[in-house]
């Protein structure tokens, strides 16, 4: 039997967070201009990613849990950042949290 050739996916990506999915669930929104949306959806706002799926020039996705587990905060972490992990307190500003990611709106 014959091996299946691996295929490409092209990508308009220039950043990818990944947000844990488990903090963000547990505060139930907690940032953004009125308060009320979840740290994945404000931060794709903030950094203007615009476009869909494969198509924005970043992505913000939501992975199951990092491990970490703060009280009344959320985990991130962007992919060429590996290193450099943010704990994001509920309610933090959109502008500290793009800031402390070394995210510029793209």
């Amino acid at each position: 039997m014959s091996e299946k050739p691996i295929k490409r996916v092209k990508a308009d990506w220039s950043e990818v967070v990944l947000v844990c999915r488990k903090c963000s669930k547990k505060l139930d929104g907690g940032f953004g201009e009125d308060g009320d949306q979840k740290l994945a959806k404000a931060l794709r706002q903030a950094i203007g990613a615009k476009g869909k799926g494969r198509k924005a020039c970043a992505a913000v996705i939501e992975v199951d849990c990092l491990d970490v587990c703060p009280k009344g905060a959320v985990v991130a972490v962007r992919a060429s950042a590996p290193k450099d992990w943010a704990v994001v307190p509920r309610g933090a500003s959109m502008k500290s949290v793009t800031r402390s990611l070394g995210l510029s709106e793209v």
